[in-house]
Parts: C-alpha cells; sequence; structure tokens
C-alpha cells in the first residue's frame, strides 16, 4: 500500500511529538498532544505487555499505569529532542516500567492490584509462532497508524457525503480486491468498473498521505519520518504473511 520515498511533510515544529519535546515541561498544548499520542497508541503498548509475560487482566492494569506514570514523572522530558521519534521511546519507557513493575510486584495497585499471571494459551493478541514480543509491539503500532488514517479518511468521506461509498470500498484499501470482489462492489454502488477504480484509487492516495501525516505526528524531522516509513511498511508486510 505504502510505497517508499520522501514525503514533503513541510515544517515538523508543530506535530504532536515536536510540540512535546520542545516545551520540555507540561504546558497545557504539550500536554494535551501528549495524552493524545498515548490514547491513539495505548494498542501496541496493551500487545507488547500481553505478548511479554501477563495475563488479559494484569495487561490491562499495567498498561494503565504504564500510562498514568508515562505523564505523571514527565518521562517524555527525556528524549532527545535531535532523535525524536515516539514510538522507539514510549519502547523503551515500557520496558523499563516492566522491569520496575516485576521488581515491584506487591506495590503496584490499581483497584484490586495486579495478578503476575503468564499468559494464557487462548490469548488472541498474544504471540503467534515464535514472534517476540518487539515484534509484536511494531506490528500492533503499524496497525494503529493505519487505523487512525483509516478513521481520518471515514471521517472525511462522511463530511462530502460519501460514507456509503467508503465503507463499501474500505476493504480494497489496503490489499488489492480480486476481480469478483470488484465487480461485486460496482454492480452495489451502481458504478461502472472503471468508475470504481477510479474512486479506489484516489482513496488509497488519500490514504497514504494520511499515514504519511500521521507518522509525521510521531517523529520531529524527515530523517526520523522516512526511518517511521520503512518501518512501517516491514511491519504491515509481516503482518500479511
Amino acid at each position: 500500500m505504502l510505497r517508499e520515498g520522501a514525503a514533503d511533510m513541510g515544517r515538523f515544529d508543530t506535530t504532536r511529538w515536536s510540540v512535546v519535546l520542545q516545551a520540555r515541561g507540561d504546558p497545557a498544548d504539550a500536554r494535551v498532544a501528549l495524552e493524545t499520542l498515548c490514547r491513539i497508541y495505548r494498542p501496541p503498548v496493551l500487545a507488547y505487555v500481553r505478548s511479554h509475560v501477563y495475563a488479559r487482566d494484569a495487561a490491562e492494569d499495567l498498561t494503565q499505569a504504564f500510562f498514568a506514570r508515562f505523564l505523571e514523572r514527565a518521562w517524555h522530558a527525556d528524549a532527545d529532542p535531535e532523535r525524536g521519534r515516539f514510538r522507539s521511546f514510549l519502547l523503551t519507557a515500557l520496558k523499563r516500567f516492566l522491569i520496575d513493575a516485576d521488581a515491584e510486584a506487591g506495590a503496584l495497585k490499581r483497584g484490586g492490584g495486579y495478578r503476575f499471571e503468564s499468559l494464557d494459551e487462548d490469548a488472541s493478541d498474544g504471540p503467534v509462532g515464535d514472534d517476540s514480543p518487539d515484534r509484536i509491539f511494531e506490528r500492533a503500532w503499524a496497525k494503529a497508524v493505519l487505523g487512525a488514517a483509516l478513521a481520518r479518511l471515514r471521517r472525511e468521506a462522511e463530511e462530502a457525503g460519501k460514507l456509503a461509498m467508503f465503507d463499501r470500498l474500505s476493504e480494497f484499501l489496503v490489499e488489492a480486491p480480486d476481480e469478483d470482489d470488484y465487480a461485486r462492489a460496482a454492480e452495489d454502488l451502481h458504478l461502472r468498473r472503471n468508475t470504481l477504480a477510479v474512486a479506489v484509487h484516489r482513496l488509497r492516495h488519500r490514504l497514504r498521505d494520511l499515514v504519511r501525516e500521521e507518522l509525521a505526528e510521531t517523529t520531529a524531522g524527515h530523517d526520523d519520518m522516512d526511518s517511521e516509513l520503512r518501518a512501517l511498511r516491514e511491519a504491515l508486510e509481516s503482518a500479511s504473511h
């Protein structure tokens, strides 16, 4: 879906992670930006915790506690503004947190406290085969980026009065459809196949732009942006195999 290449993202100084890095403290705009990033990228954190050692309930509690500490203790103040990738910083902070959580086991509490258990075997978001927690985190991160971009694209379609078309074509935006699927969609929407193909092409192009915009929100410059785009492509390709 995504092509490698430099993205013309303009200035990075107003993206969420850049705002956080530049503030280095806790002004209102930086706090809001950081909370937004944490909300969007909660799924990969939870996936990492689930795949690492913890059962579902414990993982939910630990994920909540991690973000609470991340915000309350301003861990972002330790991030290097010259190498600003929110993804890498978040994963490093999470690993350190889990090491501390193991040491603190009985002291960390939320509600009834944590239960440090082995991962239950039927977990849908647990490890697959020999996948490491890091790889599971990367794939969940990529899905979160793609999901955020798709949500924005859907809102744009709704505002343009084309929500029904978007919902029918959304399955074609990430993976190429086969001819039968295309034909059925064209029939459902009362469109010629060529017209449908143009609509899908435009949606895919806009989705690529929105993915790049989402990645820009978690980086502080073009070099990091290009690196994140490559990592995203690799993670999505890995998830499709």
